[in-house]
């Protein structure tokens, strides 16, 4: 046991207000662990600091009391006995008639209420000495934001932790919490106060209890905050939202049936405010309670409420789906729709929840309303969507919405709706059925002299209800679907005239929107559960026929064949979730398999693009994928069986048709992406490969028309990999591999020096690869290049050791895919399965298998060929590692460079394709000395090597320039010096001379051109005179102005001769060099030395 000398001073540090916070708070942490440790007990510090909890100086007595609760906040988990817990409680009870230690004894009586039964909890009776306390002596709106925040949380825990026991208090408890919230205006203690008043609305509901008595008072305070207005800056610390307080008042209103007569009346008086946040609070207010009010409370509300919400639906017109595809209301204001869909979902609740045993139900007073029927009538007269008015189209909207409702609550409130009105609608299109219908629901005459889109579109809303009500409710008793009068029965009775009508308005539809509800009505028939379904075998494969005859001969009509097209997509989607194996059969049948032979070469119903749109689109139907995945692969080896049989008028086209088949359709199938679609990723090509080596002459005639079969392939398989996940590559490039000829297969060594790579020379040239093994392999270096970086590989070494050989062989893919394993080499090998580092596989290639340092001077005396094949891969590697920053990259572009100087005809095209990073590498080694190392050159050589350095100089950004003027500026100038001796340098010398000019505009490179000013000066002023290119004399003469800035001492020596240079330009046949020659003239004679 620790001697209290030892942690005193931690309780003194404390207590000193004068303290810093970071110093209190450690006392707090030291304190806390002795007790965790059983160093130090709680009575024990208690007794030893009794003088700070019973001084009479509050403020020494508040910081010890407030020190005693700190560190019970952190002995939440540390088993206490009952005696110790009692004590504590009792304690801190005394204290709450303190006001001046009050904030101790809340954090103290909070942190004992939060001890749970297993460690040591509060008994019941001193939790109710506690609440006692709290209600007696607390007067919680008098203290602080902070304090009054922990008196809630107090509270709350007494409700949660102690209920039977605080209930007793009764109305003290009720008044208590009425006194205590009454007024807050924080957001962080309104979240607790909404809670406390649900909690209280739930302990108490009986009407003659606590809450009964005061449900007028606590609904007055809460009414206060409705609708929430809260508005706070980011940054300022609260993590509480409008959404947030508005859902804890909206629980707060729904807690309790008792605020029904005053909640119903503010929420209905709301819906008229101007403010539409108001209108959707109330309405989300109103939705909520009655959940939670229970029918008996709101029947004498009911009309009210019915009214109200007709007419907030009518007003505001909601976003409906099925009209947004040709409706003006897709402009609405988004807070509009919300009000209206908010309005909806609050009929649907109140429907479900309003059957009153004693009356009529809330559905009757919607299809009983005589105004409903009015406007029944109104809109059902409506021939045209397009023609009518807004308010017209809005009117459609709202009631086809509050149909639509209705029918989704239950099978009896469908039953009513259609009893009422869909049999009045199909009288209306002409659809009778067997027998004709008795309930229209006005004495109106049906009419007969056109089809109605009002009651087709209504029509369409009661059908589509009825179907997602299957969906969302149990199984239906089987007496209940045959019973005469119910909706199923209406439905199945009429769905075969009420098909052929659909397909009557397609065959000639009068607008855009008769074509949609006329291919949803046809959809929605073919998609109801099977138990359920009102069409027969027959009628369902009419649908599809119908559907399908669309898409086979009216591909002009593109909004008629797009929703075609989906519909039988969503219909093949429902086949595959319902497990419904009668209609699948069907669905293959008539769908797939039409699709799916659209795609043959001799078929010519609609175009190749809108093919590929079809079948990608029926491909999201998985059950169906792997049939379409073979599909394409035969599409596309039928494609090009064509291409290579084919007169040599068409080839070229049938082949970009069978890669146009092959690319756009599997990038499709990328989103149902599975093991099945690598089939055709690997082996189509493979298979292409083959039709390719059968008939190599079509591939000539390709070729000669601009088309290489083999980069066409490799470009489209690119394309396929990339969009794969690294799950799938990887799948691919096992399957590649495994595939790939054994013909020339190398293990993990390769020849280790320069002169057995003359034996593998001679294996090109007795050893020929097949026309199909070249075809494989390029191809698998073409996945092994459009891996993405995360990508696992397989048998690295060999790959790598597998490309250099094939590079050997002149394959180009195997050096683009040995530079593409380069660049995504992983920087961490510890971290992938590859077992050693980029520097220790570049090491290897280089000296392996390409050069060694001992021996570069050898290889570039090799014969021609093999030079070509090395240097070839040289470039590929090269810009692998330059695209990630190696430092190879230098000894590659030096090796190039002596390739160049050795007069070798090197191709570096891939290295320039990252052209900045060259620039920076090439300048370095050019400037590096490379010029003057190597004395004895032939003279055309290096006028090459000038041009290569001109040409890359001149294009890279002049801060790079500037950074490295000091290596670059002597190189430069004899770079001008060599290429203007040829006329058909005078374009690069000009870029020169203007990388000159920018490198004496800066001040970094003024330095640099005082330390070879000589030089610079003596070239400008030959270059005065160059007769091949006027702007050429401007520019050097602008230079020598520019030179006449620099400090006087070092440019004095050479006025002269700029002077006799300058006065021969005073001569030429050009005015803008006369003009600048007499500018450079005024520069240099406007010296004054100074004194």
């Amino acid at each position: 046991m620790e001697k209290p000398n030892s942690w005193i001073a931690h309780v003194e540090a404390f207590v000193d207000s004068a303290r810093a916070s970071n110093q209190q708070a450690a006392s707090v942490d030291a304190i806390v662990v002795l007790v965790h440790k059983d160093l130090l007990t709680l009575e024990g510090l208690v007794r030893e600091m009794e003088q700070y909890l019973t001084t009479s100086d509050h403020v020494i007595r508040a910081r010890g009391i407030l020190l005693l609760a700190e560190v019970l906040s952190h002995l939440l988990e540390k088993p206490l006995d009952s005696r110790t817990v009692s004590s504590l409680v009792e304690f801190f009870t005394s204290k709450l008639e303190d006001w001046q230690v009050l904030r101790g004894a809340l954090i103290g009586c909070l942190a004992l209420l939060k001890r749970t039964k297993k460690i040591g909890m509060v008994e019941s009776n001193d939790a109710k000495s506690l609440a006692e306390s709290f209600l007696r002596n607390v007067q919680v709106q008098s203290l602080a934001v902070h304090d009054r925040k922990l008196c809630f949380e107090v509270i709350q825990r007494l409700l949660d932790g102690y209920t039977q026991t605080i209930v007793e208090l009764g109305d003290d408890l009720v008044y208590g919490i009425c006194e205590a919230i009454d007024e807050e205006k924080d957001p962080r203690c309104l979240m607790l106060t909404f809670s406390l008043v649900g909690t209280l609305g739930r302990l108490f509901p009986d009407p003659s209890g606590p809450m009964g008595n005061f449900s007028s008072d606590v609904f007055d305070i809460l009414s206060r905050y409705f609708p929430i207005y809260f508005t706070h800056p980011k940054g300022d610390g609260l993590d509480i939202t409008r959404d947030d307080l508005s859902k804890a008042l909206m629980d707060a209103f729904s807690s309790s049936s008792l605020f029904a007569p005053f909640v119903i009346p503010l929420l209905l008086e709301k819906l008229s405010s101007s403010l539409p946040s108001a209108k959707l609070d109330s309405l989300k207010y109103l939705n909520s309670c009655l959940r939670h009010y229970g029918a008996d409370k709101v029947v004498k509300h009911a009309q009210v409420i019915w009214s109200n919400l007709k007419d907030v639906i009518f007003n505001l017109s909601p976003h409906r789906s099925s009209l947004s595809t040709y409706g003006s209301d897709a402009d609405m204001d988004s807070e509009v729709n919300q009000i209206a869909n908010e309005a909806l979902n609050c009929l649907q609740t109140a429907i479900s929840h309003l059957n009153f045993p004693d009356q009529d139900s809330f559905l009757c007073l919607i299809i009983d309303d005589e105004d409903i029927g009015t406007r029944f009538w109104s809109i059902t007269s409506i021939k045209n969507y397009s023609g009518t008015s807004t308010v017209i189209q809005c009117q459609l909207s709202a009631l086809g919405s509050i149909l639509s409702i209705a029918s989704k609550v239950s099978v009896d409130c469908c039953t009513k709706v259609f009893q009422k009105f869909f049999s009045c609608l199909m009288d209306i299109l002409g659809v009778s059925g067997k027998h004709p219908s008795k309930l229209c629901v006005t004495d109106h005459n049906t009419w007969s002299d056109g089809l109605n889109f009002g009651a087709l579109y209504l029509s369409m809303e009661l059908l589509t209800s009825c179907r997602e009500l299957t969906l969302s409710s149990k199984e239906f008793a089987p007496e209940f679907i045959s019973e005469p009068r119910s909706c199923f029965y209406v439905l199945k009775n009429i769905s075969r005239e009420l098909c052929n009508a659909l397909g009557s308005i397609l065959e000639t539809p009068d607008s855009a929107e008769h074509v949609y509800c006329a291919v949803k009505g046809l959809q929605v028939l073919a998609t109801f559960p099977e138990i359920y379904s009102p069409v027969s075998e027959a009628t369902y494969e009419d649908i599809l026929v119908m559907l399908m005859s669309i898409i086979t001969r009216r591909s002009k009509e593109t909004y008629l064949w797009e929703l075609s097209l989906k519909a039988l997509v969503q219909i093949g989607l429902w086949i595959e979730n319902d497990h419904d194996s009668a209609k699948a059969i069907s669905y293959n049948k008539l769908v797939i398999q039409r699709i799916v032979s659209m795609l043959q070469p001799n078929d010519s119903t609609i175009s190749l693009s809108l093919k590929l749109v079809a079948i990608s689109e029926i491909s999201s139907i998985g059950i169906y994928l792997l049939r379409i995945v073979q599909a394409f692969e035969e599409a596309i080896v039928s494609n090009l069986r064509a291409c290579f049989l084919c007169s040599s008028a068409t080839p070229t086209k049938c082949f970009q048709e069978a890669l146009g088949i092959g690319t756009y359709g599997v990038l499709n199938l990328q989103a149902y992406d599975g093991k099945n679609t690598i089939f055709i990723r690997w082996h189509a090509t493979v298979r292409v490969g083959d039709q390719h080596s059968l008939h190599p002459g079509v591939g000539l005639v390709l070729k000669s028309r601009g088309v290489d079969v083999l980069d066409q392939v490799m470009t489209t398989l690119k394309h396929l990999v990339v969009g794969c996940t690294e799950e799938s590559q990887f799948l691919i490039l096992q399957k590649a591999y495994s595939s790939l000829p054994k013909t020339l297969f190398v293990v993990e060594s390769l020849p280790c020096a320069l002169s057995q790579l003359e034996g593998l020379q001679c294996i090109q040239d007795t050893t020929l690869m097949s026309c199909r093994d070249e075809w494989i392999f390029s191809l698998f270096g073409s996945v092994v290049i459009a891996l993405r970086p995360q990508t696992p590989l397989v048998n690295v070494k060999i790959l790598v050791n597998l490309f250099v050989v094939l590079l050997l062989k002149g394959n180009t893919p195997a050096a683009q895919a040995l530079a593409s394993m380069v660049n995504k080499w992983p920087a961490d090998v510890n971290k992938s399965e590859i077992s050693y580092s980029l520097d220790q596989a570049i090491e290897e290639i280089l000296k392996s298998c390409l050069w060694t340092s001992e021996s570069s001077s050898n290889f570039i005396n090799r014969d021609s060929c093999f030079q070509k094949y090395v240097v070839l891969g040289l470039a590929w590697i090269g810009k692998g590692l330059l695209m990630r920053g190696h430092e190879k990259v230098k000894e590659i572009t030096m090796l190039l460079l002596k390739c160049l100087v050795a007069g070798k005809n090197v191709d570096i095209t891939p290295f320039q394709q990252h052209e900045n990073g060259m620039k920076t590498v090439v300048i370095a080694t050019l400037s590096s000395g490379l010029l003057t190392k190597n004395a004895v050159l032939n003279v055309n050589v290096v006028v090459v090597l000038y041009r290569a350095f001109g040409h890359v100089i001149s294009d890279t950004p002049l801060a790079a320039v500037v950074g490295e003027a000091k290596k670059i500026v002597p190189t430069l100038a004899d770079a001008l010096a060599m290429l203007s001796l040829d006329i058909m340098n005078k374009d690069l010398i000009y870029s020169l001379l203007l990388v000159v000019s920018g490198i004496l505009m800066d001040d970094k490179g003024k330095a640099i051109v005082l330390e070879n000013v000589h030089t610079i000066i003596s070239l400008l002023i030959k270059l005065i005179s160059y007769p091949h290119l006027m702007i050429v004399r401007e520019t050097a003469i602008q230079g020598l102005v520019a030179i006449s800035a620099l400090p006087y001492a070092r440019i004095y020596p050479y006025r002269p001769q700029v002077l006799r240079a300058v006065s021969t330009a005073l001569d030429d046949r050009k005015r803008v060099v006369r003009q600048e020659a007499v500018r450079c003239r005024q520069a240099w004679f406007g010296w004054i030395p100074d004194s």
